[in-house]
């Protein structure tokens, strides 16, 4: 059975997901810089840690697809 915390940050994910894989790249950067995202909003440090670590492992399925290119 997941936690509250669990579900809270599943939903976040589902929502962060949404918007793309390039956009879930650059939401991961941000994150790293200690910027806040809309979708973030509300959660705990311990949140917003194990939401990051999720969103790696995710992305990771994906290797070099969709790679942020540089400006």
């Amino acid at each position: 059975m997941q936690t509250h915390e669990q579900c809270r940050v599943d939903a976040r994910i589902e929502a962060l997901c949404r918007k793309g894989c390039s956009q879930v790249r650059q939401d991961i950067a941000a994150l790293e810089a200690g910027a806040k995202l809309p979708e973030t909003a509300g959660l705990s440090d311990e949140e917003l840690r194990l939401l990051l670590g999720e969103l790696k492992q995710i992305m990771a399925v994906y290797g070099d697809a969709c790679r942020l290119r540089p400006p």
